[in-house]
């Protein structure tokens, strides 16, 4: 099959597009023919060695996908080849840059005729992780406040519609250029992050969802009223220490399951959420692609056409 894969970590240039063996579906695996596979930032990040080093190359990233099974592991009865399915890789576990992909049946959802291969891997890891942590982990509620952090891009993106759905009053960083693309995605206030101090615009908050990390997530613990509570995704694997004893931090927990998956499809085909804007490449301009992710300013996703 065909991948994007690195030998050694590295900038985006250690990326490369060949040959490597078929992957093989284990008991209660489904083999997928990948049709198309996301850019997060999970998977620079770990190309670039900032997680724990890789211990075996080559190594083939990417957390989520939609495709066509292909092949039943043992004991799989859910599912026939053939289907239309799409997911996010099991905890611990990439691989979605490549042409096919073993993965627990259990973890994968089917895939709407309403919906394309890229708008299905656009939707999965960041509408997963958006709507774990507004409905799960911040139990946002109507009528609450909740500032966004990044809300240009593809996990804010969905956290505004998922928040605006609930009922809440949604406010937003993003720069002057996405002003409008965040005000139609729900925001009811957008402050320019490039030229505004979102702690002199935002206070008394219920809640803080920050996509963005360093110096933005120490700083959102600042706009929250007594007893609120922030969600943070981009600090690492837990979430910062609050700097307050009357607010509360969380990492989001974010687990693969099918009810979940099924919840997002349901939000879109609702018309509650929709997909954001999609960048698209070729799978063998793996290193653009990361390059631009990693610029850290892109709009929406960035979505690969393996097949």
């Amino acid at each position: 099959m065909k991948a994007a894969f690195f030998m050694r970590h590295g900038g985006p240039e250690v990326l490369q597009y060949g040959d490597l063996p078929d992957p093989v579906a284990g008991p209660g695996e489904l083999l997928v023919d990948v049709h198309a596979a996301s850019v997060n930032a999970a998977d620079w990040k770990m190309r670039a060695g900032s997680y724990a080093p890789v211990a075996r190359f080559p190594y083939v990233p990417g957390r989520d996908f939609s495709g066509v099974v292909a092949a039943l592991g043992a004991g799989v009865s859910d599912f026939k080849v053939g289907d239309p399915v799409f997911g996010v890789c099991d905890q611990g576990q990439e691989g979605a840059y490549a042409e096919r992909i073993a993965i627990k049946a259990a973890i994968v959802a089917r895939k709407p005729d309403a919906l394309s291969h890229a708008e299905c891997a656009a939707l999965a890891l960041a509408g997963l992780t958006a709507l774990v942590s507004i409905e799960d982990t911040l139990q946002l509620a109507r009528g609450e406040t909740i500032l966004i952090q990044g809300g240009a891009g593809g996990v804010a993106g969905f956290a505004i519609q998922i928040a605006k759905h609930i009922g809440a009053r949604v406010v937003t960083t993003a720069s002057a250029a996405n002003h409008a693309y965040v005000r139609g995605l729900g925001a009811d206030e957008v402050i320019d992050y490039r030229t505004e101090d979102f702690t002199r615009k935002a206070s008394a908050c219920d809640a803080v969802f920050d996509t963005v990390g360093d110096e933005v997530a120490l700083k959102s613990f600042a706009v929250l009223r007594p007893g609120g509570r922030a969600a943070f995704i981009a600090s690492g694997a837990s979430a910062p220490a609050s700097p307050r004893a009357d607010v509360r931090a969380y990492r989001p927990n974010v687990g693969r399951d099918r009810r979940h998956l099924d919840r997002l499809i349901a939000l879109v085909l609702s018309g509650a959420v929709r997909v954001p804007e999609i960048k698209r490449y070729p799978l063998s301009a793996a290193a653009a692609a990361h390059a631009t992710s990693e610029g850290r300013h892109l709009r929406g996703k960035l979505v690969f056409d393996v097949r």
